[in-house]
């Protein structure tokens, strides 16, 4: 395996390693909103990468074209605004399982997609790491919904459906901006690093994220408890699950070619049901073993698939 490839393999990992702590946040800071969360995280976000770029801005914006800054918003409404307040609203709704197992499909979704391209690894080499993520992400749906169903807890069956959809919606908007972004960073020609274009992401970010504050603490009722939880876990979010995150995704997106960069999102799933093991302080099911073991199976199996072709001497077949 080339260099590069491991290199953006342990880009992959770091980045899902700390996106999984995003899956957790919504549930520790109730009883704020997702919105709120959202809004505080994303500012965060953006005035980091306002003191980032104030060095060379002038310099950098000479580089962007319309074409380069109507991107830039579209990427930052479906990989953070959109995708960060739908999958928020559906861990409130139904716990963190529901929400990771769905989200958990973007490898088969980008992976397919990925092998429609010119070049691309062929899809009849892809199946098995396609078989494997499906099994592994299917043990966590029949876990998810076996254990809602015996909650003592118990959530509505209005709630678990409401977010279930926002769960999808979630997994619609990551896998339009995971496509779209690792497209637009392997042009032939980019005109920025895949730090700048992160900083410039957080940029146009935050900016959206100012137009949510009153949307967010004005018209949304604001609890009087817990602000120094939520401010340390949204702005916490922002410099690890975005600044950090995102810089380690950039790097990955131009190291491994767009058909293992949706297998690199199974360590968020992983890392998500790791940190909300320990968040109620249990072990895995025997169900949600053997779909840790399937999705890490998946990874294996999908950078074993991108392994140069030996080459087979004319008259063999």
């Amino acid at each position: 395996m080339k260099h590069t490839t491991l290199v953006g393999f342990g880009c992959g990992a770091a980045a899902g390693a700390l996106w999984g702590l995003a899956l957790l946040a919504p549930a520790l800071i109730q009883p704020f909103s997702p919105l709120q969360l959202a809004t505080v995280r994303y500012l965060t976000y953006g005035l980091f990468a306002l003191v980032a770029l104030l060095p060379r801005w002038r310099a950098l914006t000479a580089r962007l074209t319309g074409k380069a800054w109507r991107e830039l918003i579209i990427l930052s409404f479906l990989g953070n605004i959109l995708y960060y307040v739908i999958l928020g609203t559906s861990v409130q709704l139904c716990g963190i399982a529901m929400p990771t197992l769905i989200v958990g499909f973007l490898p088969v979704t980008v992976t397919v997609v990925g092998a429609l391209e010119d070049g691309a690894v062929p899809l009849r080499r892809l199946v098995p790491s396609i078989l494997l993520s499906t099994a592994g992400i299917s043990c966590i749906a029949w876990q998810g919904f076996h254990m809602a169903s015996h909650s003592t807890e118990g959530h509505s069956a209005l709630s678990l459906m409401i977010g279930l959809l926002c769960a999808v919606i979630a997994l619609i908007s990551w896998s339009a901006y995971t496509i779209r972004n690792a497209r637009w960073l392997n042009q032939l020609n980019p005109p920025t690093s895949e730090h700048e274009w992160n900083m410039l992401t957080g940029l146009v970010t935050g900016a959206m994220a100012l137009l949510m504050l009153p949307a967010a603490f004005l018209w949304q009722s604001v609890p009087t408890e817990k602000w120094g939880l939520f401010i340390a876990v949204s702005m916490g979010m922002g410099l690890l699950a975005s600044v950090a995150a995102n810089s380690f995704w950039n790097r990955m997106s131009r190291l491994v070619p767009l058909t293992m960069v949706g297998g690199m999102i199974l360590f968020e799933t992983l890392f998500s049901l790791i940190y909300g093991f320990l968040w109620e302080q249990r072990w895995p099911t025997l169900p949600e073993a053997l779909a840790i073991i399937l999705v890490s199976s998946s990874v294996l199996s999908c950078m074993y698939a991108h392994r140069p072709s030996k080459h087979i001497p004319d008259g063999h077949a």
